[in-house]
């Protein structure tokens, strides 16, 4: 890690404030290449983290915009590296001009993620913490940012030490009592550490939990709309996110493909699925949508059925309530109540049911308040919920090895295949925090990362 890297590390739209970004012994050095402090005195000699007033200049010289920079010195910087921040005018044209002359003067382009996986290798944070980095940009909850920005703070890792601690110690005496049998050892009963297991299978099984809601805090609530052709479930839609995303028509069928829109409830985020109408047909293409909206129910957190109680109950919407009902949790939405009714809610097996008028407003409150009421994340958003497949996958593969070992104790099997499953427990711990990762993991990890972070 001796290349110093550069990047813009604020949004490409024109802004009030873009921020060029660098980290890397000597990155000092290439600042002062292009940014002049009008105090006359070298960037590199400027107070540690004081914002220094100044020119901007492009690689040909010419003068860009006025700028502030600030040099932070290493180790105390977020990479663990000196780093050195421009801050001018979010022009675009301006911060391509200033990123341009920091390649010139000897810089390169920073990777996605390189300035956080560089904080990482440096030991300024965990795994754990390096990926709610990433959570935290993309929050779209103040759940969620909470969630995260603990979880940068280490509150995970928190959570996880004195169980890797734990386990470390346990090892250590075993092998200590193998290795040394002369020295004066305490004995190594396995019995001794039985109860200690017993609470970090406990603690581990208690956070993996945590990971569908951590799913449904970050990603939202799937919610899917299924019901026959003209029951309004694309003017649900629209009412739900509070404009008109989809075009309705009197016409059946003008939904032939699966449509996302994303909107909020209280503090549950949701992802709602408007499909094609379900039903029998001979075009090709409509069928094709009939397919995607029964595999978006079966997939949904929540399906809606949605019927229009101005008209009987038919074949179609038999097959729709089916459809819906494959769903993890499926509801009833009779529509079109300010209609003459000729549904009736004994003829629905769902419960709840709600009665909405999706063209005038009517009864959407209530239905908003259920899904808020029903997939508010109801625990505390302090860094303990796990948030991707990666961290539960870890979790699950130590909760696992920990129960094996109980099992193999109970069974009276000899202390070293105790000691085999418990090393494994260790392992999937490290891989968690980054302890014992392998590279192709990290690498992966930090991809997703934007350029600038």
């Amino acid at each position: 890690m001796t290349d110093i890297i550069a990047a813009i590390s604020t949004g490409r739209q024109p802004c009030a404030i873009g921020i060029l970004r660098l980290s890397g012994e000597g990155c000092a050095a290439v600042a002062e290449a292009v940014f002049s402090p009008r105090n006359g005195k070298p960037l590199s000699e400027a107070p540690n983290r004081t914002l220094v007033l100044g020119t901007l200049f492009d690689a040909k010289g010419r003068e860009m915009d006025q700028a502030l920079a600030v040099y932070t010195r290493a180790p105390h910087t977020y990479t663990g590296e000196d780093t050195v921040e421009l801050q001018c005018h979010g022009s675009p044209a301006v911060l391509a001009a200033g990123l341009e002359a920091l390649y010139r003067a000897g810089a390169r382009p920073a990777r996605p993620g390189e300035f956080t996986k560089r904080a990482f290798l440096n030991g300024q944070m965990d795994l754990t913490g390096a990926e709610a980095v990433i959570d935290l940009i993309e929050a779209q909850t103040a759940d969620m940012a909470a969630n995260a920005a603990a979880q940068v703070g280490g509150a995970l890792l928190r959570q996880l030490e004195p169980i890797w601690d734990g386990l470390t110690d346990l090892c250590s005496h075993y092998h200590a009592v193998l290795d040394y049998p002369d020295e004066d050892i305490p004995d190594f009963l396995l019995s001794d550490y039985e109860a200690e297991l017993r609470e970090d299978r406990a603690r581990l099984e208690q956070l993996r939990d945590t990971c569908e809601r951590g799913r449904i805090l970050k990603q939202g609530v799937k919610i899917t709309l299924v019901g026959k052709p003209n029951a309004g479930k694309s003017s649900l839609l629209n009412a739900l996110v509070g404009y008109d995303r989809v075009i309705v028509t009197d016409v059946p069928g003008t939904t032939r493909d699966t449509v996302e829109e994303t909107a909020r409830f209280g503090q549950v985020l949701a992802r709602i699925t408007d499909t094609a109408g379900i039903r029998e047909t001979a075009d090709r293409i409509e069928a094709m949508g009939v397919e995607r909206s029964r595999a978006a129910a079966e997939q949904a957190d929540l399906a809606i059925f949605v019927c229009d109680a101005a008209v009987p109950l038919d074949e179609e919407d038999r097959q729709a309530m089916a459809a819906a009902r494959e769903a993890k949790r499926a509801i009833a939405v009779m529509n079109k109540t300010d209609l003459p009714q000729r549904v009736f809610r004994i003829e629905l097996p769902f419960d709840p049911i709600f009665s909405v008028s999706a063209t005038r407003g009517d009864g959407l409150d209530r239905l908003c308040s259920y899904i808020d009421e029903t997939f508010r994340v109801d625990l505390p958003c302090d860094g303990s919920i796990l948030t991707n497949s990666r961290q539960a996958e870890a979790v699950g593969r130590a909760t696992e090895a920990i129960g094996n070992a109980l099992e193999a104790m109970t069974a009276g099997i000899t202390p070293d295949a105790v000691l085999t499953e418990l090393e494994a427990a260790l392992d999937a711990l490290g891989e968690l925090t980054g302890r014992t990762v392998r590279e192709d993991i990290t690498n992966r990890i930090f991809e997703r990362f934007c350029v600038g972070k």
